[in-house]
């Protein structure tokens, strides 16, 4: 779990991680370099999943030796698909990043959503439902590393 506690807002107890797969931690359906590294270095600390329509076909590929859950979803309604995914987990609980329009919902709905702009851009409706943005995926595993980032970033 990481706790984050955050002047003016109360405290968050993250126990999942959900990630977007492209444009999120993938760039044309191949992974980041360092995103497994990152994630393997935060193993223990809350459970990981990664959402998509697997658009490029080969996720399940590009995440076998990472410990975390794939979810593919269907390529209809799939801003619903994920803001369910994530309440199923407990939305109160969970951390979401995402850059697509279709992370709107799920974003919103987080406990802490954080919006990623890099190659693929940044919906403008991820933008305006996240709580922060950063430029760069591993950007995202420092604020986990250093959660002391995210209070400081969201205080009121």
């Amino acid at each position: 779990m990481i706790c984050i506690d955050i002047p003016g807002v109360g405290k968050k107890e993250i126990h999942h991680i959900v990630f977007d797969y492209n444009g999120t931690i993938a760039i044309d359906g191949v992974l980041i370099p360092g995103v497994k590294e990152a994630i393997r270095s935060l193993s223990g600390q809350g459970a990981f999943h990664v959402i998509t329509a697997d658009t490029f076909g080969f996720v399940t590929e590009q995440v076998s030796d990472i410990d975390c859950e794939v979810i593919i979803i269907p390529a209809g309604n799939q801003a619903q698909s994920k803001r369910d995914f994530i309440a199923g987990l407990g939305a109160q609980n969970t951390l979401c990043v995402g850059n697509g329009a279709n992370d709107e919902l799920m974003l919103k709905a987080a406990a802490v959503g954080i919006a990623v702009l890099q190659e693929e851009g940044l919906a403008t409706a991820a933008l305006f439902a996240a709580d922060l943005v950063v430029k760069d995926i591993l950007d995202v595993f420092a604020l986990l590393k250093t959660p002391e980032r995210i209070m400081a970033t969201l205080r009121q």
